[in-house]
């Protein structure tokens, strides 16, 4: 999502790597790298000067901490100026109890808001929120299919007219369903249109005075680059919007809408859209986007992720399993299945710290090991996945799992081998110790999902510049008392 623009970034902290100070001769070559990776980032050329400005004015006027280096400082300023620019805190949807909320979708053609429709119903619904859709888009052929779809996958009823009906009779007749059955949300999906289309704009506003929304929410492709910032002011300008929503930033959008929009329209960002899935929703928090930016990672909405799939009851059971060494294949498997729900490998490991660095050919590899993972313990029967002892002796049953899953016995035996190693660290740790984590995909034919060629992400663990040769970690296992990934 934003790769190119920190690379450009690091580049940036390069200049100031090596001085004693922050001065005003030493923060021109590094504001230069941050204006240029700005711009084609396709953040808005106003914004760009006065980032600039303010980042300028932090840095010559920053107090020196004690023990902070000035590349350091710089970062914690261009951070916290990023933050600013996003607008500061999360803004949620209104909500007020025992009235019901009203959410009016507006957006360009193509740009996924039906779609995005049925993320945010499915979003409130995770939070308790009951919720009606309303189909008003009689224009595009099956667009009101689309939408019943939707609504019957994620489990929320659709109230619709047919194609034939009044859009504006459509959303009024919609919205009193919804508060006459005590709905607490209802999200009214309107036609795409353009904002040169001076009679769909004007559709647009009757449908708006006709059901006076609580939040009226633009729905912008992040694609478009600084462009989306402009679209959010027109609509703004014409409809009056309350915030908007910025869809395919999981793609190769360069971050400049995300920069952008809240500075240009003076809407604030509410969510965002990072896939294709109907799960693909996050509220947008500038504080968690700005250190993605900078290549820290976002642990909160990792955690969050993972909140949304672990039952709190089977953690401290597998948690207990781990430690007292009971933990097998099983186990195992409901782990991978738990991450694939939780998004791709790459979405995972770019939200911690020290892995958004991790090319797309490591993460490609890293998805590949744990398909062959997932594989081979398919092709183990019920007991041989219960008892891994039954596959360390038998090299028959070992022989038929790689016949099974398609791959040869040493991956086997591989995969078996690192799998006992990893019980028995894990029981270690469980007694207080803190072995060495063997490397449950590390060497062999497996390789490492998290990093290839079995070596952390560059500062991992404390190692600057990447990972330690396999003879110093062995040193620094030993005299520390703990171990890497």
């Amino acid at each position: 999502m934003f790769d190119a623009l920190s690379d450009r970034l690091e580049s940036a902290w390069k200049k100031l790597r090596g001085q004693d100070k922050i001065s005003e001769s030493n923060i021109q070559d590094a504001l230069r790298e941050v204006r240029r990776a700005l711009l084609e980032a396709d953040v808005n050329l106003q914004v760009v000067k006065d980032f600039i400005a303010e980042v300028e004015t932090k840095a010559q006027g920053a107090e020196v901490i004690a023990g902070v280096r000035p590349d350091q400082q710089f970062i914690k300023i261009v951070h916290d100026e990023l933050v600013q620019v996003m607008g500061e805190e999360n803004v949620p949807l209104a909500e007020e109890e025992g009235k019901t909320t009203v959410v009016l979708m507006a957006g360009l053609q193509g740009t996924g808001k039906t779609t995005a429709t049925a993320k945010l119903a499915l979003h409130l619904r995770k939070l308790n929120r009951s919720c009606l859709l309303v189909a008003t888009d009689v224009y595009r052929p099956a667009a009101i299919d689309q939408l019943i779809t939707l609504g019957k996958q994620i489990d929320v009823p659709v109230f619709e007219m047919g194609s034939d009906a009044n859009p504006v009779e459509i959303a009024r007749q919609g919205v009193e369903r919804a508060r006459a059955e005590g709905i607490n949300t209802v999200i009214v999906d309107t036609a795409g249109r353009l904002q040169i289309d001076q009679d769909m704009m004007a559709e647009l506003a009757n449908i708006k005075s006709t059901i006076a929304p609580d939040e009226t929410l633009l729905v912008v492709d992040a694609m478009t680059g600084q462009e989306a910032a402009n679209l959010t002011r027109t609509f703004h300008d014409q409809i009056g919007i309350t915030g908007a929503i910025l869809t395919k930033m999981d793609g190769d959008s360069r971050g400049g809408a995300a920069l952008s929009v809240r500075q240009i329209s003076g809407a604030p960002i509410k969510f965002i859209g990072v896939g294709e899935k109907v799960e693909a929703l996050q509220p947008f928090y500038p504080d968690r986007m700005a250190s993605r930016i900078l290549g820290m990672g976002d642990v909160l909405t990792l955690v969050e992720k993972a909140q949304e799939e672990i039952d709190i009851a089977d953690a401290e059971k597998m948690q207990e399993k781990m430690l007292s060494a009971k933990f097998d294949f099983t186990d195992f498997l409901k782990q991978l299945r738990l991450m694939k729900n939780m998004g791709s490998l790459g979405g995972i490991m770019k939200l911690i710290p020290g892995m958004g660095k991790l090319s797309d050919d490591q993460l490609k590899q890293g998805e590949t090991q744990l398909k062959r993972c997932e594989a081979m313990i398919n092709s183990m029967t019920k007991q041989e996945r219960k008892d891994p002892e039954l596959l360390a002796s038998s090299p028959s049953r070992r022989r038929r799992i790689a016949s099974g899953s398609g791959y040869r016995e040493p991956d086997v035996s591989k995969l078996v081998a690192d799998f006992q190693k990893m019980r028995a660290m894990m029981q270690q740790m469980g007694q207080g110790n803190f072995p060495g984590m063997p490397g449950m995909f590390g060497g062999g034919g497996m390789g490492n999902p998290l990093a290839a060629g079995n070596r952390p992400a560059p500062g991992w663990r404390g190692y600057p510049g990447g990972a330690a040769p396999a003879k110093k970690k062995k040193k620094e296992k030993k005299k520390k008392g703990f171990g890497t990934l």
